[in-house]
């Protein structure tokens, strides 16, 4: 049964602006070197619009949605960036005005029988639909158990089950469009210890865990074990692998 979408970052939207990964260059001059034209793009389920900029640099107009208000509070302001709410499967555009249509992180959220026919709708033709995503992030070998016992032994049982979706980077979900490869891309960063635990704490199931026990998954055992591995402001290299389904609309 639909029981409508699923908003789990509003409560913390504040972390997910400051410490969600930003994707990298590369990926944008993949899609622009597949775009048709320049004239209008929609950033569906746009967060705090770090999609929307990029394809502001390029695009004449942008439109970015979605469903949760404080996000868009949170989302960085251009002149060519239209923030609305609204919902991937209801989108209130004109057809066939879009040349991109972008989806960052969020597609395992949707219903997409019905996104796919409002992107069938959406797109001029030869338009480029692009789900994009990021996986679980490497680190040092003496950081890495400790993020593997957070995500599977604490927070697993917290984690929705559209994260399987995300942990096989989208290739079992349906795809009805002419497809084109991602090349191998990544995130990098060099984080001190304090922007990670920002990062994990954007994460939905460390919420889900703090409102269902009424405490932090970050137990001062685990947080004495990372301060060990990750001492002082020591800053470490983060990366996360970029995946993604593009393709076309015939």
């Amino acid at each position: 049964m639909d029981t409508g979408p699923k908003d789990l970052f509003s409560a913390q939207a504040s972390e997910y602006a400051r410490f969600r990964p930003a994707y990298p260059e590369a990926l944008f001059r993949f899609l622009f070197d597949h775009c048709p034209a320049f004239e209008r793009a929609w950033d569906c389920a746009t967060g705090n619009g770090q999609i929307a900029l990029q394809l502001a640099k390029r695009f004449a107009h942008v439109d970015a949605t979605d469903i949760s208000a404080r996000q868009l509070q949170h989302a960085q302001r251009h002149p060519r960036i239209h923030y609305t709410l609204g919902q991937a499967e209801t989108p209130d555009f004109p057809d066939a005005v879009f040349d991109l249509i972008t989806v960052g992180q969020a597609a395992h959220w949707f219903n997409l029988e019905r996104f796919y026919a409002q992107v069938k709708r959406l797109l001029r033709p030869r338009g480029l639909l692009a789900l994009v995503g990021y996986a679980q992030l490497h680190t040092t070998p003496a950081v890495a158990p400790l993020i593997k016992m957070l995500y599977s032994d604490i927070l697993g049982p917290y984690w929705d089950p559209e994260r399987h979706l995300v942990e096989t980077a989208y290739q079992t979900l349906p795809f009805p469009f002419e497809e084109i490869s991602l090349p191998p891309l990544h995130i990098e960063y060099a984080w001190a210890r304090a922007q990670l635990l920002g990062y994990l704490s954007s994460w939905s199931a460390v919420q889900r865990y703090a409102q269902q026990t009424g405490q932090s998954p970050f137990s001062a055992e685990w947080l004495e074990q990372l301060t060990a591995a990750w001492p002082g402001e020591e800053s470490c290299t983060v990366q996360f692998p970029v995946f993604g389904r593009v393709g076309y609309c015939r």
